[in-house]
C-alpha cells in the first residue's frame, strides 16, 4: 500500500500532499463494521469495578453510548443508555435493588434489559414485562468490569488466561489510582501496531529518549538499546513477538505476546548482570502485566491493564511508575513530551486514525504485517459466520499464553553471523517451552 507514496524526488512534498483514505476495514470500530463486529465477538473490558457506587455510570466503547449500574443487590448491568421509552439518559436514572429506573417517566429495566414497570402506562399495557431496554452481558475481574458486546447466540466462555490463574499472583490495576482510565486520542489499530514492533524498543525507549525501562532492581536498561534478532510465531492465543539479544556472555530473549484481537501480555524484564541458580545456564522472566486497548470510538482508544505481583512485592507498578509508565499517559507538559517522547507520542503523532498507505514497511515490520493479515483473516471469519481467533467456547482449565522472557548463559560463536543463528536458534527454544508447558 505504501508504494503509491513512495517519492524518490528532492524537495517533493507537493507530489504528496494530497493524502490517501484510511483502511475503513481495520480502524472503524461502530456497530456493522468489518473490524467492530469482530472485536464485538471477545470480552472487553469496560470500566474499573470501583467506579460503580450509587450512581450509574455513562460508558462509550465501540461506538455505542450505554450506562453501567450496580444495583442495590450488587448486580452490574449495562444498558443502551437512552430510554426506549422516550430517550432521556439512563445516566441520570436511579439505581434501584433489582435494576434503574429512568428519571423522566420512571421506566424500570433490569440489568438484563427487561422492562419490569411502566408505571405512566396503564395496568395491562404493551410494554411491561414485554419490551426490553437493549443490554450486554457483564463479568467482573480482578477490579475490572467486561462485557460482551457480540451477537447473543454467539457469545464465548470468559477467557481465563493462564497468567490470570498463577496462585503466586495476586493483581492490581495498572492505572493511576486505580481508579483514573488512561485514553488515548488515537485510533485502537495504531495502538495495537505497537505490539509487535519490536524494533521500536531499541530507539524510542532507549537511544532517543533515554533508558525508559528499569530491571527488578531499579537500574535503568541501558542493555535494551542493543539490536537484537528478531522473530514472529503464531500461538494459539495470538502472535508470539521476540527479540534475542546478545550482552556480553548472555542471551537475553525479550518476549511479547499479542492475545488476539486487542490486547498484549508483557513479561518482567531481567535483572542485570544476571545470578544464575546453582547449576543453571537459564533465568525464566513470567509475565508482569495483560494491558487491553479498547476501542471507544474511531478515535479514542481506553487502556486497561491487570498487573501481575508476587505475594512477597509491593504493589508500586503506579506508585513508582518507570519512565516507560509514565509516558503512557497525557498528563506530561508538551515540553517533556517532546524531549523524552514515549508510545503514547509515537501513536498519537501518526494522527487520530493512521494512514496505511503512506507506510514504507521494512524488514522489521514482518510482525506488523502479521498482525494486519490475521485481523484481515478474522474479519473474513466472522463475515463468514466462524468463530475467530482465540475465541474460546469451552476450556478444562485455564487458557495458554506463550510469552516467556529468558536469560541464557550461552558463549558467543566464533563469528557474528553464527552467533546471529544462534540467537534465533534460542529465541526459538524459548517459545518451544512455552508450547510444550501448554502441552502442545
Amino acid at each position: 500500500m505504501g508504494a503509491q507514496h513512495f517519492l524518490t524526488e528532492t524537495y517533493g512534498g507537493y507530489r504528496i500532499a494530497k493524502q490517501p483514505a484510511i483502511d475503513e476495514d481495520l480502524t472503524r470500530v461502530g456497530p456493522r463494521t468489518p473490524a467492530g463486529e469482530l472485536l464485538r465477538r471477545y470480552w472487553q473490558p469496560i470500566l474499573h469495578s470501583a467506579d460503580l457506587k450509587d450512581l450509574p455510570v455513562p460508558v462509550r466503547i465501540l461506538g455505542e453510548d450505554l450506562v453501567a449500574f450496580r444495583t442495590l443487590g450488587g448486580e452490574v448491568g449495562l444498558l443502551e443508555r437512552h430510554c426506549s421509552h422516550r430517550g432521556a439518559s439512563l445516566e441520570y436514572g436511579k439505581i434501584t435493588e433489582n435494576g434503574i429506573r429512568c428519571c423522566y417517566h420512571a421506566w424500570h429495566f433490569a440489568p438484563d434489559g427487561r422492562l419490569i414497570e411502566a408505571p405512566t402506562e396503564p395496568a395491562q399495557n404493551l410494554y411491561a414485562g414485554k419490551l426490553c431496554q437493549g443490554a450486554y452481558p457483564t463479568r467482573e475481574f480482578a477490579g475490572l468490569v467486561f462485557a460482551y458486546l457480540g451477537p447473543p447466540e454467539r457469545k464465548p466462555i470468559f477467557p481465563l488466561y493462564d497468567s490470570l490463574a498463577r496462585k503466586d499472583f495476586h493483581f492490581g490495576l495498572g492505572e493511576p489510582d486505580g481508579n483514573k482510565i488512561n485514553i488515548q486520542p488515537t485510533n485502537w489499530l495504531q495502538m495495537m501496531d505497537n505490539t509487535p514492533d519490536q524494533a521500536h524498543e531499541a530507539f524510542l525507549h532507549c537511544m532517543h529518549s533515554g533508558p525508559q525501562f528499569l530491571d527488578q532492581n531499579g537500574r535503568p536498561i541501558t542493555e535494551l538499546a542493543i539490536i537484537g534478532e528478531l522473530d514472529w510465531w503464531e500461538t494459539p492465543a495470538g502472535l508470539a513477538c521476540h527479540e534475542a539479544r546478545r550482552v556480553g556472555p548472555d542471551v537475553w530473549v525479550r518476549s511479547m505476546e499479542l492475545l488476539f484481537p486487542n490486547s498484549v501480555q508483557v513479561c518482567r524484564p531481567p535483572v542485570f548482570p544476571p545470578i544464575y541458580p546453582p547449576e543453571k545456564n537459564r533465568i525464566e522472566y513470567p509475565p508482569f502485566l495483560i494491558r487491553w486497548k479498547v476501542p471507544i470510538d474511531d478515535t479514542h482508544t481506553a487502556n486497561y491493564s491487570i498487573i501481575f505481583y508476587f505475594h512477597d512485592e509491593p504493589a508500586d507498578y503506579f506508585t513508582k511508575p518507570t519512565p516507560a509508565a509514565k509516558a503512557l499517559y497525557s498528563n506530561r507538559t508538551y515540553e517533556e513530551m517532546q524531549r523524552s517522547p514515549g508510545d503514547f507520542e509515537a501513536q498519537i503523532g501518526q494522527g487520530p486514525i493512521a494512514i496505511q498507505a503512506r507506510e514504507h514497511l521494512g524488514r522489521t515490520d514482518r510482525g506488523l504485517a502479521m498482525m494486519r493479515k490475521m485481523l484481515r483473516d478474522n474479519i473474513e471469519a466472522v463475515r463468514r459466520g466462524d468463530d475467530p481467533k482465540n475465541v474460546v467456547r469451552t476450556a478444562n482449565g485455564p487458557i495458554p499464553t506463550y510469552s516467556r522472557e529468558m536469560m541464557i548463559r550461552v558463549p558467543m560463536a566464533n563469528d557474528p553471523e553464527t552467533d546471529k543463528s544462534l540467537l534465533r536458534q534460542l529465541s526459538k527454544q524459548t517459545l518451544d517451552l512455552s508450547f510444550a508447558a501448554a502441552g502442545r
